[in-house]
């Protein structure tokens, strides 16, 4: 089940990317629902200091997964990340930029408007 599709500046959610096909339910939106514990609601553009980053952390996004139907990310690649891992980059100074209208509302119980909006791309 999906939480309303609203972003974090109130209007309705727009699509992230369907080139990868992102998105916890794989619907090119950065929806969120119950069984997304990760809170993948944040529509980030991927920069090769991000993706250096969170492979690093252990969630390497950029190698191929062909058994998974995933490409791996590159840089300029449009893609939902967990809200708590946006977080995490932009502490570490490594935060990519983020599409605000394609963002969750739900992305603002962990990370507040004021920090999303020094990455907005939109």
């Amino acid at each position: 089940m999906k939480e309303p599709s609203v972003n974090v500046r109130g209007g309705a959610l727009e699509p992230c990317s369907t080139a990868p096909v992102t998105g916890f339910f794989r619907d090119g939106c950065c929806n969120t629902g119950p069984q997304d514990r990760g809170l993948h609601t944040v529509c980030a553009l991927m920069t090769a200091e991000f993706l250096a980053m969170s492979k690093y952390l252990g969630n390497d996004l950029s190698t191929p997964r062909p058994e998974y139907g995933f490409a791996g990310l590159k840089p300029g690649d449009r893609w939902c990340l967990c809200a708590a891992r946006f977080l995490q980059a932009h502490e570490e100074g490594a935060a990519p930029q983020v599409r605000l209208n394609a963002t969750h509302a739900n992305t603002l119980h962990v990370v507040p408007l004021e920090v999303l909006e020094l990455y907005a791309a939109d």
